[in-house]
């Protein structure tokens, strides 16, 4: 399993996530945004999965990173 960080534009858009997440059957915690990431809400969902789901989380996913003993890797970037 690897680990994500996906951080959003809005606060509501990753409780979303979040809840999205866990319906599949994911484990994904909120969390503040790690330091070495930014976000426009601060706040971030944590999850582990085979692949970064992106299918599952809100549009207004902002990036989605993964997470190697706090060493972040961009998978994802929302177009601007």
């Amino acid at each position: 399993m690897k680990r994500y960080v996906a951080t959003f534009h809005t606060h509501l858009a990753a409780l979303r996530s979040s809840r999205s997440l866990s319906a599949k059957g994911i484990a994904a915690q909120m969390t503040p945004v790690p330091r070495k990431l930014s976000s426009s809400c601060g706040t971030c969902v944590r999850y582990e999965s085979e692949t970064p789901k992106l299918e599952v989380l809100d549009r207004d996913t902002e990036a989605v990173y993964e997470d190697r003993a706090g060493e972040y890797t961009e998978v994802y970037r929302a177009e601007t």
